[in-house]
């Protein structure tokens, strides 16, 4: 799991990990809304966000 922090068992449900406690339960809740966004959208047509959309999302950039 070096590159990913879940992977999904075949029988069994979700391996969450992460360098702490809270970092791994953001995983895992990242995987289940992920999870019920696929379920939810499956054969929808998917409309992408345009660049303006995309940056009316981002954060501001702080100065250093």
């Amino acid at each position: 799991m070096r590159d990913h922090t879940a992977v999904l068992l075949a029988n069994h449900g979700p391996v969450v990990a992460g360098p702490s406690l809270e970092a791994a339960v953001y995983a895992a809740e990242e995987l289940e809304e992920t999870a019920r966004l696929h379920l939810l959208l499956r054969g929808a047509n998917v409309r992408y966000l345009t660049e303006p959309q995309v940056a009316e999302l981002r954060p501001p950039v702080r100065p250093a």
